[in-house]
């Protein structure tokens, strides 16, 4: 084995402290806002940058979760963050696997017309006259068809189911087996680790939408909890009303308690597919 020198030693050095710097950048930012949203009024008017509390406070925690609204929202949003991703899972995975069938007609032009959305994007006019023609306005629906499919992760996975070998789909049909039970029974084992990826980034996009709850759902009791917390941070600098005459809100810790509420959820989901993601998120992205 070749000793490492001096150079090797000095460029190993240089990228480690130059990955901690990156890391304290990405980090500090949500450190100080967790420790924000913890700290009384006073002291982030007095210190502006706050990582260390000098005097815990859950004011704003309490100001959130005053009544039922945030629960049921929180709920809503797990509700369309779940029923959207398995949507997406099942389509994007479906139209992947067809695509990268060889024997497919026209596979050629339906790809250009997937590729062509990406660069092309009809915008959101268009699309709410769609989702309204369609009947979808204030359903659940208009949240979660309308990007049933991401192009960018279908040409992935596609990439992914044409890179298992062709002999694994001959034996299955020799077996017996049809496209759809070749399809359920040996792709998607051995597409586990591509499906926990994709699972992770649609949930966090539909966890994290806010446009199109905002657009297509006008009725509050089905609002998610994104526009809720907006609904709060326009309180917080507004009248608090009824609230506001038994406690001191403090609107600088709310705005961050706001953010740790809105992000927690999704931040517990991953570590318990951690583990697949660092495989899965390199799958599909070699071959063309």
């Amino acid at each position: 084995m070749r000793k490492s020198g001096l150079s090797d030693r000095s460029f190993d050095t240089i990228n480690v402290l130059l990955l901690i710097v990156i890391s304290l950048i990405c980090i500090l930012p949500f450190l100080q806002i967790v420790a924000g949203s913890f700290a009384t009024q006073q002291e982030l008017m007095e210190k502006k940058f706050v990582l260390i509390p000098e005097v815990y406070s859950l004011d704003a925690y309490r100001f959130i979760f005053s009544d039922i609204t945030i629960p049921k929202s929180m709920m809503i949003s797990v509700f369309i963050t779940v029923c959207g991703t398995i949507i997406n899972l099942v389509f994007t995975s479906i139209t992947a696997f067809a695509l990268a069938r060889r024997g497919l007609r026209g596979r050629r032009f339906i790809m250009f017309l997937i590729v062509f959305t990406l660069l092309f994007d009809g915008g959101m006019i268009p699309a709410y006259l769609v989702v309204k023609e369609l009947g979808l306005i204030n359903t659940y629906w208009a949240v979660m068809i309308p990007n049933a499919i991401s192009a960018f992760n279908l040409i992935l996975m596609r990439n992914f189911f044409m890179s298992l070998p062709e002999e694994l789909f001959e034996s299955a049909k020799i077996d017996g087996c049809n496209d759809l039970k070749t399809f359920i029974q040996i792709v998607i084992p051995l597409s586990m680790a591509s499906m926990a990826t994709f699972m992770l980034f649609y949930a966090v996009n539909h966890w994290n939408n806010f446009m199109m709850p905002f657009l297509y759902l006008n009725t509050p009791d089905m609002w998610p909890v994104q526009i809720w917390l907006r609904q709060i941070i326009i309180m917080a600098t507004a009248d608090f009303g009824d609230f506001g005459a038994s406690i001191e809100i403090p609107s600088q810790s709310l705005r961050m308690a706001t953010i740790v509420v809105a992000t927690l959820p999704i931040l517990l989901v991953y570590p318990f597919i951690q583990k697949h993601f660092v495989k899965g998120v390199m799958i599909g992205s070699v071959k063309g």
